[in-house]
């Protein structure tokens, strides 16, 4: 939802971002080639308040086009495929959204009902096309070329968004489904077929169902080159992770040329496919790959607006900012998360809270309200491959409806389930396989990998205990038992008092960790009959009703003593915040080369 260079959580413009500033290298990469084609694939309705104004206040109506879809048409798209935020706002509203595209959108493997083969699923959208374009040749003369795509989003969408979908639409897996359509539309006429895959890039040995897919699926026969995404990295670069199938200094996957743009509108992936004619139609000779920054670091003034784009965003922009801005309540301490992922934090407190208090007024008067009542919350804005940027900072003082959306960025529904002792000491150890192994006495490991997602890290309000890192992890980044005998979580407690295995308890959630995303276990059976509501609303009624956000000492983890020096990197405005993180002894190490402030911690 980034079109304009604005940060609207920040309430400040952002010369990193924005659909406007990617469109000057696209009009720079049409003049370079005669030939091309623009694509997208997925993840535009949902990021920012911008999105969540325009599904939540002012809507789609006849002759109101979504500002994304209006700013793609004045771009001149030639077809795009979905991700799976597209969903977060329920179908309705989608396929409102969608009317108002004036190119292809494809999707293949989300669809409305499986049938016996891919070939015999009732489609949600045309599972691919075929683009035909005339070609300008090397020797002047103009030859027609059909070029096919395929759209493809990862399987867990029906899984991640069960709230808003209600099993309106079922999933198959990415490449087995490509693997039976990409034959299809080779004999419907596609004579170069590009894959729209909203999946990440890992190593070619990934097992089926895997959200991040993208090596396998240029491995099929039939594909010449895929457009990946969803993880949000930029590919290819020198610094991009080799690994089995993956060449990111030629910009290839499985030998195809690929790229994935980065997000935001950070990048523009450019694919060249040298293509030549014989008996049988065109083919690929040759290709390659490249990505181009918007704002490259030491190379001069940021890229400007396109003005023909944003033209189309402002108004839609204005009114979003006045909405952003309207003041809801107040906070008596800052509000950040430059600490979250090492220490107890006092933003995810509140959202906590206010889940926890909208559980309990749902459960008034029924057997549930008998049992203890905890919180899950995760961190969002950490840094990470959002850069040094991407940290909540909210200042002490009044707060407004962007600040809501700061502390929770998504528009999931709050969730309760029954679980027991047993049950939390196992979503503990999935929580704490964010942290490297750290060896007692050692110095320099890094702390926080990289590739544990941040919004799968929960602490749960109630609960106290203590990490020991020096034990392997129990579970991997999905949530899948590595080390049966590890635990590095220890000394449990429930407002002092120790869990047991057996006990029952009351966990509000939200509906994305309910309904097992993030690699935590889908017990449906657990799930409590609650009303349906957003968390974001029950975040901004807790503070507009509630009394002022005030600094609170509750149960919280803590990292067992280990005698070791281990590395953090976080914003550089975590500075003068230091104090809150005093148990830890930090030392300032400086800045490193990508913009954060690096810290040494003693654990």
């Amino acid at each position: 939802m980034n079109v304009l260079g604005y940060d609207y959580f920040a309430d400040a413009p952002s010369t990193d971002m924005g659909l406007a500033r990617t469109a000057q290298l696209i009009t720079k990469a049409r003049r370079q080639v005669q030939n091309c084609l623009l694509l997208d694939n997925g993840d535009f309705l949902q990021g920012n308040p911008l999105g969540d104004y325009i599904a939540r206040q002012r809507g789609i109506s006849p002759g109101r086009p979504h500002p994304v879809l209006a700013a793609m048409n004045a771009l001149g798209y030639d077809a795009a495929t979905l991700g799976n935020h597209e969903f977060n706002y329920g179908l309705d509203y989608l396929q409102a959204v969608l009317a108002g595209a004036g190119f292809p959108i494809v999707l293949a493997n989300i669809v409305r009902k499986l049938g016996p083969d891919p070939a015999q699923d009732t489609p949600f959208l045309l599972p691919h096309t075929i683009l035909t374009r005339d070609l300008i040749c090397h020797d002047g003369q103009t030859r027609p070329c059909r070029r096919g795509g395929i759209g493809l989003a990862p399987p867990q969408i029906g899984q991640w968004e069960r709230a808003v979908l209600g099993g309106a639409l079922q999933a198959r897996e990415i490449v087995a489904t490509a693997a039976a359509l990409v034959p299809r539309l080779r004999a419907a006429g596609a004579e170069i077929v590009v894959a729209l895959a909203h999946s990440g890039i890992e190593p070619a040995d990934t097992t089926d169902q895997h959200e991040n897919a993208a090596t396998r699926l240029a491995a099929l026969p039939g594909i010449d080159a895929v457009v990946a995404g969803h993880t949000h990295l930029v590919f290819p670069t020198p610094d991009f992770p080799p690994m089995p199938g993956v060449d990111p200094l030629r910009g290839q996957l499985s030998g195809k040329p690929a790229v994935m743009p980065g997000a935001n509108g950070s990048h523009l992936g450019v694919i060249d496919l040298d293509l030549t004619q014989d008996a049988d139609g065109w083919r690929m000779s040759g290709s390659r790959a490249e990505v181009r920054p918007i704002c490259a670091p030491g190379k001069g003034r940021p890229m400007p607006a396109l003005r023909r784009v944003s033209q189309v965003v402002v108004g839609d922009h204005r009114a979003a900012l006045d909405y952003i801005r309207r003041p809801i309540g107040h906070s008596h301490i800052p509000l950040h998360s430059f600490f979250a992922t090492i220490a107890p934090n006092q933003g995810m407190r509140v959202v906590a809270e206010a889940q926890a208090q909208w559980v309990a007024q749902q459960v008034a008067g029924r057997p549930e309200a008998a049992l203890p009542l905890l919180s899950a919350v995760a961190p969002f804005k950490v840094g990470g491959r959002g850069g040094p940027k991407n940290f909540t900072d909210i200042p002490a003082g009044p707060l407004s409806m962007r600040h809501v959306a700061d502390l929770y960025m998504f528009p999931n529904t709050v969730a309760a389930l029954r679980v027991t002792g047993a049950e939390l000491a196992e979503w503990l150890e999935i929580s704490a396989g964010i942290f490297s192994q750290v060896a007692a006495g050692s110095d320099g490991t890094v702390l926080i990998d990289a590739d544990f997602p941040a919004y799968n890290h929960d602490r749960i309000l109630g609960l106290s205990y203590a990490l020991d890192l020096t034990r392997p992890r129990r579970y991997d980044r999905h949530g899948q038992l590595v080390a049966p005998a590890a635990r590095r979580v220890r000394d449990r407690c429930h407002f002092r008092h120790p869990v047991n295995p057996d006990q029952q308890f009351l966990l509000a959630t939200n509906s994305y960790r309910a309904a097992g995303s993030g690699g935590y276990p889908a017990r449906p059976e657990a799930l409590v009959d609650l009303d349906r509501a957003e968390l974001r609303e029950v975040l901004l009624t807790h503070i507009a009703e509630g009394m002022p956000v005030r600094f609170s000492i509750l149960p919280h983890f803590r990292f067992a003593p280990l005698g070791a020096r281990v590395i953090h990197d976080t914003s550089p405005l975590a500075e003068t915040h230091l104090d809150e993180i005093a148990d830890l002894r930090p030392e300032i190490l400086g800045m490193t080369e990508n913009g954060f402030l690096r810290l040494a911690l003693h654990l």
